[in-house]
């Protein structure tokens, strides 16, 4: 058990950060966030140590945390809202014109994501966030890579169309 444990320990110190983030961006409530990330890794960890063979830890990962976030959703019935200011942290050497300008091109990113269809809005994220593979993201959604492809290629046609509109 105790390799396990070290293994599932690394795949945990690995993946956090990126299972957090996507999570975030999805409820936009740290507290939320905090208990949904904490909920991946405890059922991820029942499913290790029971001996399941996971292939792929991070498609595994993103797949219990994206059906979390729907569950979350299910259940509450929330409309989601992203604040920019508890996603980017400005540099404290920035100055202040600087700092409302980021704002404000956050504010724009932060609208066209919320106007563009979910899955969009998630292999964005992937891609360019959490800078995951055609085929991991291909992986997470049980799709081609070719299928993931165009997602991408869609997602971001449908991004620039909404960053015209504002």
């Amino acid at each position: 058990m105790d390799i396990r444990r070290k293994k599932f320990s690394k795949i945990y110190d690995q993946y956090i950060n990126k299972i957090y983030r996507f999570i975030f961006l999805k409820v936009s409530s740290k507290e939320i966030a905090e208990d949904l990330s904490s909920e991946v890794f405890i059922r991820s960890w029942d499913r290790f140590k029971q001996g399941e063979e996971i292939n792929n830890a991070q498609a595994f990962l993103y797949r219990v945390a994206r059906n979390l976030v729907i569950d979350h959703y299910r259940e509450k019935g929330r409309v989601k809202t992203i604040s920019s200011e508890d996603i980017w942290v400005a540099d404290p050497n920035t100055n202040l014109e600087e700092k409302a300008e980021i704002s404000s091109d956050v504010d724009e990113i932060k609208n066209a994501l919320a106007g563009i269809n979910e899955d969009y809005r998630e292999v964005i994220i992937w891609r360019y966030l959490d800078q995951l593979s055609v085929s991991e993201i291909a992986e997470i959604l049980d799709k081609s890579e070719g299928a993931v492809r165009i997602m991408i290629h869609r997602a971001l046609k449908s991004l620039k169309s909404e960053l015209r509109e504002e």
